[in-house]
């Protein structure tokens, strides 16, 4: 029993290190074998956002300022990870005319105008669905969209073939469908926790964005990369945040 423990919390750990910036002691990492935690991390980074809009409003904040505050909170918790995934995916995969040069165009560090105008874009839906659901009261549904959308990437990694030879997701290998399918099921159940049955249709969108996103990938790159598992994470969590606001 306590070595399952052992294993359970080790999970834990090695997804949130691999999706946040918690600062959590050392573990044993088991890299995408843990990733049916991966909606339980998103439970706890969406969990640590919404206490601090609810700080936020109790303190007086207007609902706009509060949605600032779980924003911020959000790219503190993940260091900017899944923004500067979406920013490369736009960058890489319309601004190159070539396979080799949109995936060349992926790795640079640097931010091109297709960047700049999917961040402000999605920031700016991300902001506006964030705060209608701060003056709804519905702080459940915002920690059920960090949950779906962090929920649906090892399936993303397990059945989207790698489109590099070296990188991030090709490093960590990719996740059994048995993994894939426990971490989405842990995901649905949770979701409807947190936002009731209005998480179904929630959970049809994400489906939707992970397939678009995952097809669009493997016809510009052929397959996925970090980058793109960052972008399917952000654009899920918008496009669930539109779907409860």
């Amino acid at each position: 029993m306590e070595r399952d423990l052992r294993q359970l919390y080790d999970d834990f750990c090695t997804g949130a290190g691999l999706l946040s910036r918690l600062p959590l002691p050392d573990h044993r990492p088991r890299g995408v074998a843990s990733a049916w935690a991966w909606p339980v991390v998103g439970l706890v980074l969406g969990g640590f956002a919404v206490l601090a809009g609810h700080v936020a409003l109790a303190l007086g904040l207007a609902a706009p300022l509060a949605a600032v505050v779980v924003l911020t909170v959000q790219v503190m918790l993940t260091g900017g990870l899944h923004e500067d995934g979406l920013a490369d995916t736009a960058d890489g995969l319309w601004g190159g005319w070539t396979r080799e040069r949109r995936l060349e165009i992926m790795k640079d560090s640097r931010t091109g105008s297709y960047g700049v105008v999917a961040l402000i874009l999605g920031f700016a839906a991300r902001f506006t669905a964030v705060t209608l659901l701060l003056e709804a009261g519905a702080l459940g549904a915002l920690v059920a969209a960090a949950v779906l959308s962090r929920g649906v990437l090892p399936g993303v990694m397990a059945l989207v073939p790698n489109a590099r030879v070296d990188g991030l997701s090709r490093g960590m290998g990719r996740p059994t469908r048995a993994a894939a399918a426990l971490s989405a099921g842990i995901a649905v159940v949770l979701a409807l926790l947190l936002a009731g049955w209005a998480a179904l249709g929630a959970v049809l969108v994400v489906l939707v964005v992970a397939c678009a996103l995952s097809l669009l990938a493997r016809a510009r790159i052929g397959g996925q990369t970090g980058d793109i598992l960052g972008a399917v994470q952000f654009v899920a969590e918008v496009a669930v945040l539109m779907v409860l606001s």
